[in-house]
Protein backbone atom coordinates (compact mmCIF):
# COMPACT_ATOMS: atom_id res chain seq x y z
CA UNK A 1 0.00 0.00 0.00
CA UNK A 2 2.89 2.37 0.70
CA UNK A 3 4.20 1.94 -2.83
CA UNK A 4 0.88 2.97 -4.36
CA UNK A 5 0.75 6.08 -2.14
CA UNK A 6 4.27 7.05 -3.20
CA UNK A 7 3.41 6.51 -6.88
CA UNK A 8 0.27 8.62 -6.51
CA UNK A 9 2.22 11.43 -4.85
CA UNK A 10 4.91 11.34 -7.55
CA UNK A 11 2.34 11.46 -10.36
CA UNK A 12 0.55 14.42 -8.71
CA UNK A 13 3.85 16.30 -8.37
CA UNK A 14 4.78 15.54 -11.98
CA UNK A 15 1.37 16.74 -13.17
CA UNK A 16 1.73 19.98 -11.21
CA UNK A 17 5.20 20.59 -12.64
CA UNK A 18 3.98 19.81 -16.19
CA UNK A 19 1.24 22.44 -15.95
CA UNK A 20 2.09 25.52 -18.01
CA UNK A 21 -0.59 27.91 -16.73
CA UNK A 22 -1.82 29.17 -13.40
CA UNK A 23 -5.47 28.54 -12.53
CA UNK A 24 -8.14 31.16 -13.08
CA UNK A 25 -9.24 32.72 -9.79
CA UNK A 26 -12.61 34.36 -9.14
CA UNK A 27 -12.40 37.85 -7.66
CA UNK A 28 -16.16 38.20 -7.46
CA UNK A 29 -19.31 36.95 -9.14
CA UNK A 30 -22.70 38.53 -8.62
CA UNK A 31 -25.84 38.92 -10.72
CA UNK A 32 -24.54 41.21 -13.45
CA UNK A 33 -20.81 41.45 -12.74
CA UNK A 34 -18.06 38.82 -12.84
CA UNK A 35 -14.33 39.36 -12.44
CA UNK A 36 -11.76 36.58 -12.76
CA UNK A 37 -7.97 36.72 -12.99
CA UNK A 38 -5.06 34.54 -14.01
CA UNK A 39 -1.42 35.28 -13.31
CA UNK A 40 0.53 35.90 -16.51
CA UNK A 41 3.86 35.57 -14.70
CA UNK A 42 5.05 32.06 -15.61
CA UNK A 43 6.90 31.71 -12.30
CA UNK A 44 4.45 33.01 -9.72
CA UNK A 45 0.78 33.16 -8.86
CA UNK A 46 -0.64 35.51 -6.22
CA UNK A 47 -3.78 35.97 -4.13
CA UNK A 48 -6.27 38.79 -4.66
CA UNK A 49 -9.84 39.26 -3.46
CA UNK A 50 -12.52 41.82 -2.68
CA UNK A 51 -15.58 41.47 -0.46
CA UNK A 52 -18.37 42.05 -3.03
CA UNK A 53 -18.55 42.96 -6.72
CA UNK A 54 -20.96 45.77 -5.92
CA UNK A 55 -18.24 47.40 -3.76
CA UNK A 56 -16.30 48.28 -6.94
CA UNK A 57 -18.86 50.88 -7.93
CA UNK A 58 -18.40 52.74 -4.64
CA UNK A 59 -15.66 55.31 -4.28
CA UNK A 60 -13.54 53.13 -1.96
CA UNK A 61 -13.62 49.37 -1.38
CA UNK A 62 -11.59 46.80 0.57
CA UNK A 63 -9.15 44.37 -1.04
CA UNK A 64 -6.83 41.62 0.13
CA UNK A 65 -3.67 40.78 -1.79
CA UNK A 66 -0.71 38.54 -0.98
CA UNK A 67 2.46 37.26 -2.63
CA UNK A 68 6.06 36.38 -1.90
CA UNK A 69 8.25 38.90 -3.69
CA UNK A 70 10.65 37.43 -6.23
CA UNK A 71 12.23 40.86 -6.81
CA UNK A 72 13.04 43.83 -4.59
CA UNK A 73 10.97 46.99 -5.03
CA UNK A 74 13.02 50.18 -5.04
CA UNK A 75 10.98 51.47 -7.95
CA UNK A 76 7.64 50.09 -9.11
CA UNK A 77 5.70 50.82 -12.28
CA UNK A 78 2.20 49.72 -13.26
CA UNK A 79 0.91 49.37 -16.80
CA UNK A 80 -2.76 48.59 -17.46
CA UNK A 81 -4.19 47.71 -20.86
CA UNK A 82 -7.90 47.36 -21.61
CA UNK A 83 -8.33 44.74 -24.33
CA UNK A 84 -11.54 44.20 -26.28
CA UNK A 85 -11.74 41.52 -28.99
CA UNK A 86 -7.96 41.09 -28.89
CA UNK A 87 -7.22 44.79 -29.46
CA UNK A 88 -5.81 47.20 -26.89
CA UNK A 89 -8.24 50.11 -26.67
CA UNK A 90 -6.88 51.92 -23.61
CA UNK A 91 -3.49 52.05 -21.88
CA UNK A 92 -2.62 53.55 -18.51
CA UNK A 93 0.75 53.64 -16.75
CA UNK A 94 1.99 55.19 -13.54
CA UNK A 95 5.00 55.21 -11.21
CA UNK A 96 3.96 53.77 -7.83
CA UNK A 97 7.35 53.64 -6.07
CA UNK A 98 10.50 55.60 -6.74
CA UNK A 99 12.20 58.88 -6.00
CA UNK A 100 9.37 61.18 -4.93
CA UNK A 101 6.75 58.49 -5.64
CA UNK A 102 6.20 56.26 -2.61
CA UNK A 103 2.46 55.76 -2.83
CA UNK A 104 2.29 52.19 -1.50
CA UNK A 105 3.23 50.56 1.78
CA UNK A 106 5.37 47.92 0.08
CA UNK A 107 7.74 50.40 -1.58
CA UNK A 108 11.22 49.36 -0.43
CA UNK A 109 10.38 45.70 0.26
CA UNK A 110 13.10 43.12 -0.49
CA UNK A 111 13.15 39.93 -2.51
CA UNK A 112 11.75 37.00 -0.50
CA UNK A 113 9.60 39.14 1.78
CA UNK A 114 5.94 38.23 2.13
CA UNK A 115 3.69 41.00 0.88
CA UNK A 116 0.22 41.16 2.39
CA UNK A 117 -2.21 44.04 2.11
CA UNK A 118 -5.72 44.24 3.47
CA UNK A 119 -7.48 47.54 3.34
CA UNK A 120 -9.14 50.25 1.29
CA UNK A 121 -8.46 51.03 -2.37
CA UNK A 122 -9.81 53.96 -4.36
CA UNK A 123 -9.95 53.55 -8.13
CA UNK A 124 -11.19 57.04 -8.86
CA UNK A 125 -13.81 55.84 -11.35
CA UNK A 126 -17.57 56.22 -11.06
CA UNK A 127 -18.54 53.09 -12.95
CA UNK A 128 -17.03 49.99 -14.43
CA UNK A 129 -17.29 49.92 -18.24
CA UNK A 130 -20.02 47.59 -19.47
CA UNK A 131 -19.34 44.55 -21.64
CA UNK A 132 -16.82 41.71 -21.80
CA UNK A 133 -13.17 42.69 -21.79
CA UNK A 134 -9.72 41.97 -20.39
CA UNK A 135 -7.65 44.21 -18.17
CA UNK A 136 -4.00 43.28 -18.40
CA UNK A 137 -2.01 44.52 -15.40
CA UNK A 138 1.77 44.35 -15.13
CA UNK A 139 3.91 45.59 -12.24
CA UNK A 140 7.63 45.91 -12.98
CA UNK A 141 10.52 47.09 -10.83
CA UNK A 142 13.60 49.23 -11.42
CA UNK A 143 15.29 46.34 -13.28
CA UNK A 144 12.22 45.84 -15.55
CA UNK A 145 11.59 42.51 -13.78
CA UNK A 146 7.97 41.41 -13.35
CA UNK A 147 6.84 41.83 -9.75
CA UNK A 148 3.26 40.76 -10.54
CA UNK A 149 1.28 40.25 -13.71
CA UNK A 150 -2.34 39.28 -14.27
CA UNK A 151 -5.06 39.27 -16.87
CA UNK A 152 -8.44 40.18 -15.38
CA UNK A 153 -11.53 39.07 -17.29
CA UNK A 154 -14.46 41.41 -16.66
CA UNK A 155 -18.06 40.67 -17.60
CA UNK A 156 -20.20 43.64 -16.65
CA UNK A 157 -23.90 43.84 -17.46
CA UNK A 158 -24.79 46.36 -14.72
CA UNK A 159 -27.12 49.16 -15.80
CA UNK A 160 -25.95 52.32 -14.04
Amino acid sequence: MKTSNVLLLISVLLYINASTEWPTHTVCKEDNLEIHYKSCDPQQDFAFSIDHCSDLTTHTFNVRAAAVLRHSIKELYVKLDMIINGKTVLTYSETLCGPGHSKLIFCGMKKGEHFYYEGPVTLGIKEIPQGDYTLSAKLTNQDHAIVACADFTVKNYLDY
